[in-house]
């Protein structure tokens, strides 16, 4: 029997369409735009100035504290300005734009493209190289990736997990990473290994990637202490504390990280990141993004320079199609829908997903019917029909101890009510309000 977590979770639609494709490197773009913040924590410090010129994987942004992180440029060319632009957000923030002039690299990086394979890097040098290279979880919640690694005082590490899952709806690129950069990813997989010190890693993948599952199992056969485990197909098994529970049956507290029960996770996309950053010398400058939707003409999966314009890779699969009706950076269920298509590629996108305007269309709102579907499907043991309504009501006291920080906003609750209801929307609402009113308190 397969496994998974045992509370809640949905099945929509897998509609994995650009499985096919096989990772492309998107032509260079005339001039990027590049944001300060690409991750959760302090913005980064502009180090550069209007009129500098710089190289592919230069630093250009410095960490501005410890949960931050570096931010290098992606071309090669001259600093147009430093002034607060759009991002996919929907808010201005400080961004470096930079007019591309070639693509001259630093001579430090290893851009052969043979495998290095031992790792001769201490735990100390391999947690400095990976804040020095700007990496962060590139699932999609961009947590400086050496924080995790910084194990807190008192808790111990016991195993690692790399999450294979891509249960979003839609979105391939990690699935393609798996099957075209198995050797880079186990190596990196290794390498964290070592930062961490534990001698065991599990890899969950869903069961719908047979092809990938079968490729890590013969790879990872020259891989010490690196196991691969077929999950059950079921959303949101990618969110950490799912993945957690099915594979190492320990449940995170309320509250808690998945260190408090020996578990460090990281992605798939992370673990080949780290390869490049500790192996080649290469800062996170670049990352795999599907491009996707049924109504394209063509979909990909395309190697992009963090700061290019989603505009850019919407034209590379043939233009915006004349019914589309929503344009979204992620997947459909975690995904938010973009303004503009005048916006950068960070490193949090995942996925371009594209719908139609029949697609697009939200049903109507009906009053709750107390079904409790939303109960049934929360993978927290939330209550999201009352979460909702403590929102709307601004009963913020009562939203912070019914545990609405606990909700890791995977849609579920709103995928299956029968009464339209924009659950997730009120409860995201509800977690900022409540964040508010914490760090008032902490201060």
């Amino acid at each position: 029997m397969l496994k998974t977590f045992p509370k809640g979770g949905v099945h929509p639609p897998e509609n994995k369409i650009s499985k096919e494709r096989k990772i492309e490197e998107l032509q260079l773009p005339k001039t990027v735009t590049i944001p300060i913040s690409q991750h959760i924590g302090a913005p980064s410090t502009p180090i550069v100035n209007k009129g500098d010129k710089v190289k592919v994987g230069q630093l250009i942004a410095k960490s501005s504290g410890f949960v931050s992180t570096n931010i290098h440029s992606s071309v090669s060319g001259v600093v147009n300005k430093l002034e607060e632009m759009l991002d996919s957000s929907g808010y201005k923030r400080l961004s470096i734009v930079i007019d591309v002039e070639g693509d001259e690299w630093l001579d430090t990086i290893d851009r052969s493209k043979n495998i290095k394979k031992e790792v001769t890097a201490s735990q100390e040098e391999i947690i400095n190289k990976i804040l020095d290279s700007g990496i962060v979880g590139l699932g999609g919640a961009t947590f400086p990736s050496h924080v995790k690694l910084s194990i807190p005082k008192g808790k111990t590490a016991e195993y690692l997990i790399i999450n294979g899952v891509e249960c979003e709806p839609y979105l391939t690129s990690d699935h393609r990473l798996m099957l075209e950069k198995a050797d880079e990813m186990l190596v990196g997989i290794e390498i964290l290994m070592k930062a961490i010190n534990v001698n065991k890693a599990f890899i969950g993948i869903e069961n719908n990637k047979p092809d990938a599952i079968a490729h890590l199992i013969e790879k990872a056969k020259s891989y010490k202490g690196i196991e691969v485990h077929a999950l059950k197909v079921q959303y949101p098994q990618g969110g950490e504390k799912q993945l957690i529970k099915a594979l190492i049956n320990r449940e995170v507290p309320s509250g808690g990280l998945p260190v408090d029960v020996g578990a460090v996770v990281h992605n798939v996309g992370t673990a080949f990141a780290v390869y490049e950053a500790v192996q080649k010398n290469k800062p996170l400058f670049e990352r795999v993004v599907s491009v996707t939707g049924k109504n394209l003409n063509q979909t990909a999966n395309y190697l992009v320079r963090i700061g290019t314009s989603v505009n850019e890779l919407i034209e590379a699969v043939g233009g915006l199609p004349l019914d589309t009706g929503k344009v979204v950076n992620g997947g459909p269920m975690m995904g938010k829908a973009i303004g503009s298509t005048d916006v950068p590629v960070t490193k949090g996108t995942s996925g371009i997903l594209l719908f139609s305007e029949k697609e697009s269309k939200r049903k109507d709102v009906y009053n709750c019917i107390r079904c409790g579907k939303c109960v049934s499907v929360c993978p927290m043991g939330l209550e999201p029909f009352l979460l909702m309504t403590l929102s709307e009501k601004a009963i913020w006291d009562r939203v912070e101890s019914e545990k609405a920080m606990d909700c890791i906003e995977c849609g579920s609750c709103s995928y299956t009510c029968p009464s339209s209801r924009p659950l997730l929307d009120f409860i995201r609402l509800g977690k900022s309000s409540v964040l508010k009113i914490i760090r008032t308190r902490q201060k």
